[in-house]
């Protein structure tokens, strides 16, 4: 999941909504071309999508694999999409892969009409190519803080058709459902307080890029290298760090990420 920092948070997603929804822009039906192509060719037109209903939540499924499962789950902005390299590697390996996407549709606010503004395309951009362990900062009504004509080069282990991809979905579900989680941060801790003190109790892998904001904000990385999260994860089994490595991992590692889960998996 992508963090930003508390002001970031507060400031921007704690806003009103608009009186009306924004439609998805003109370019949609060629990104659904585009899509279309683009999973013919990469071989992820095998795999299975469907709609279960979990606690009065429609939830989309992507799968494929007959074997054990393994259950991926992605956070905001992600799709499914973001674990398709991974579901492509363990099919192959006789794994069953799931991933799971919420379903919601609301009214949007104020940080989605920026979005509008900016454009889903380079929105995705923005956010998928963030890479450095400083806070991201969205300065209301100034995009990203550069103007919106500014080149974006994007890494090798990412494609235009793979923002397209991401875009086409953002387009036609929107930003409020995901955001919404953000806006509601206050509560959120409110309910999860019985759960202060809880462990994790299960073995556990954790794996994360020294580049990841995350990893270096709100004290994490001094949490981890403490010894304070193997107080909370009492089975932690290893922690890697991986080097020149952001946020999107499974991403912009790929293999390496399909090899540590694997190789983690099949001590069990």
């Amino acid at each position: 999941m992508c963090r930003f920092s508390w002001q970031f948070l507060r400031g921007l997603f704690n806003s009103p909504p608009l009186s009306s929804p924004i439609r998805a822009g003109p370019k949609q039906n060629q990104t659904e071309t585009a899509k279309s192509k683009m999973e013919k060719e990469s071989g992820m037109e095998s795999i299975r999508h469907s709609t279960v209903s979990v606690n009065g939540i429609n939830m989309h499924v992507a799968e494929k694999g007959e074997g054990p499962v393994v259950l991926f789950i992605h956070g905001f902005p992600e799709l499914w999409y973001s674990w398709r390299h991974q579901i492509l590697d363990l099919a192959s390996r006789g794994y069953r892969k799931e991933i799971g996407n919420g379903i919601v549709m609301q009214e949007p606010g104020e940080i989605e009409a920026e979005f509008a503004k900016i454009g889903t395309e380079r929105v995705m951009t923005e956010f998928l190519t963030y890479h450095t362990p400083k806070p991201l900062m969205l300065p209301k009504g100034k995009g990203f803080g550069h103007p919106l004509d500014t080149p974006i080069p994007l890494p090798p282990w990412l494609s235009h058709q793979d923002i397209q991809y991401y875009a086409s979905k953002f387009d036609t579900k929107g930003f409020t459902a995901p955001i919404n989680y953000y806006r509601n941060l206050d509560r959120n801790w409110e309910l999860n307080a019985p759960f202060t003190g809880a462990q994790v109790k299960v073995p556990v892998k954790f794996i994360v890029g020294d580049l990841d904001l995350s990893y270096n904000s709100f004290g994490t990385k001094e949490y981890i290298n403490s010894g304070e999260m193997k107080k909370d994860v009492p089975f932690l089994e290893e922690v890697v760090v991986m080097e020149g490595v952001g946020h999107f991992l499974q991403e912009e590692k790929p293999r390496e990420i399909s090899d540590h889960i694997y190789q983690f998996i099949t001590k069990f």
